[in-house]
């Protein structure tokens, strides 16, 4: 039997920030502008006359041009070099924590998305996920969550109804934790709305479950959705990916960034608008075959590492600072001037010249960990999602969150309109929206500024990594001094 949705009662509650603000970006599709060839009518077709020449000798040219082949001349040019996935460099950018731990989770339970049983539909402090103490990764979405264990197995738990589980439910049920069947060693996992992928230790990458735009169901390689995992891009090794909440970035050994998913509001970067609509012509088949995405043509580049959000993906350039950035730009939140979405590649100013560990973007709002621990801020405001206390005005620059100003930390993430930060020592600090609970503060308030948070299960650990789904939350953590 298909998974069934739990609908619970929140007439009285203030409806997320989606369900607000969608209505208000109509997507709309660009004029074409498909130019017919040119044609000079007055000009004459070029005319080769032949003359009898087999009385004559042969040139040269003739007589010589078979015993000399043409020589190309050698480049230059240099070949990149092949990452492989034990490099001491790539295991850096999946920033792999070297210890194990436990999970715990937070918000709004009503598909299974805290992995707490059928019957908790929501908890406004943490709670701990029972039977997995060994996990070392962790990555929450808009309704469920995928788990790494220390042996490379990969867990899911939450909705299933686009099989982003990628495992059969029947039996143990979408509320409670269950291994998915994968062929190898997994060392990364990532999850988007309907959707989950995850990296191999030898290159491969698998997905599952389902994209949406906003037609509906978008499928994942075809128009269908995979309710187990497949293998991507079969030719292609991989050293990292991400997912946003419909499309999915990677990047390959040579250092090429591919594509993949719903590309409406830009975060693919290599189809113009008008072809990121299913409907046009070939369009559905373009947006689900992964390809390559081109960030100058004058000259080559070669990215180090990718990061994605909701609706919006970045991309570091190997040999300089900059920081390519495509997709939904409406509020500001990748860093972009007098420009609401980007189609294709370009160079924020806002985020260059800065040596990001860990950048995470919710729907309007960005957030971003440098490589000194300082946490900086980007985008929309409402809902007290960038930690500033009360702000007039939306942030189109970076601005450094007060509260965390002489601290470190260690992690960063966004949600759709709330923001995390794990601090070298262990604590958790959470603001903004916290209508459903998912702040772990006890409350359903919003919280203006940065907040740690030291309820009853998560005051005696120390949190390693957070994740934050749409209305939910999970954080790896373990026993101090263990």
């Amino acid at each position: 039997m298909p998974s069934k949705r739990k609908v619970t009662n929140n007439s009285n509650k203030r409806k997320s920030p989606d369900s607000q603000d969608n209505a208000a970006m109509p997507l709309k599709r660009a004029k074409t502008s498909r130019k017919k060839p040119e044609v000079f009518p007055n000009e004459v077709p070029l005319k080769i006359e032949v003359t009898n020449n087999s009385n004559k000798r042969k040139s040269p040219d003739s007589q010589d041009n078979a015993a000399v082949p043409l020589k190309r001349a050698k480049t230059s040019r240099k070949m990149p070099k092949v990452l492989q996935n034990n490099d001491p460099k790539v295991k850096e950018i999946l920033r792999q924590v070297t210890t194990s731990g436990i999970i715990l989770t937070c918000g709004q339970g009503d598909t299974g998305q805290l992995g707490l049983g059928d019957d908790i539909l929501e908890k406004t402090r943490f709670a701990q996920v029972p039977n997995f103490t060994k996990i070392v990764a962790i990555a929450g979405s808009g309704m469920h969550n995928v788990c790494l264990t220390d042996e490379g197995k990969v867990i899911t738990f939450g909705c299933n109804d686009e099989g982003a589980l990628g495992r059969d439910t029947i039996e143990g049920g979408e509320a409670t934790p269950g291994l998915v069947d994968l062929p190898g060693r997994a060392i990364q996992v990532t999850a988007g709305d309907s959707h989950s992928a995850a990296l191999m230790e030898d290159g491969r990458v698998f997905v599952w479950g389902s994209f949406r735009d906003s037609h509906g169901t978008l499928g994942l390689l075809t128009k269908n959705k995979e309710s187990t995992p497949v293998q991507i891009l079969r030719n292609q090794k991989f050293i990292k990916i991400a997912s946003g909440s419909d499309h999915l970035v990677l990047l390959d050994n040579t250092r090429k960034v591919f594509t993949c998913g719903c590309g409406e509001q830009g975060q693919l970067g290599r189809l113009p608008e008008r072809k990121t609509d299913r409907n046009s012509g070939r369009g559905g088949n373009k947006l689900l075959t992964p390809d390559q995405v081109y960030f100058k043509i004058s000259k080559k580049i070669e990215i180090e590492n990718i990061w994605a959000g909701s609706y919006a993906t970045f991309a570091k350039d190997a040999n300089t600072d900059d920081l390519y950035v495509f997709g939904l730009n409406n509020y500001g939140q990748i860093g972009l001037k007098n420009c609401d979405k980007s189609f294709h590649p370009k160079v924020s100013d806002t985020l260059s010249r800065r040596k990001w560990i860990q950048i995470s973007s919710g729907q309007h709002h960005t957030i971003a960990l440098d490589e000194k621990g300082q946490v900086y801020v980007l985008g929309r405001k409402e809902y007290g999602r960038l930690g500033l206390g009360i702000v007039s005005e939306d942030a189109t620059e970076l601005v450094v969150v007060p509260k965390l100003s002489n601290t470190k930390c260690i992690d960063v993430a966004a949600g759709t309109a709330q923001s995390f930060a794990v601090t070298e020592n262990g604590k958790l600090y959470a603001w903004g929206m916290g209508s459903e609970g998912q702040l772990g503060t006890g409350e359903e308030d919003d919280v203006l500024e940065p907040r740690v948070i030291e309820s009853k299960y998560v005051k005696d650990l120390e949190v390693l990594r957070v994740s934050a789904g749409g209305q939910h939350t999970i954080i790896l953590a373990k026993k101090i001094n263990e």
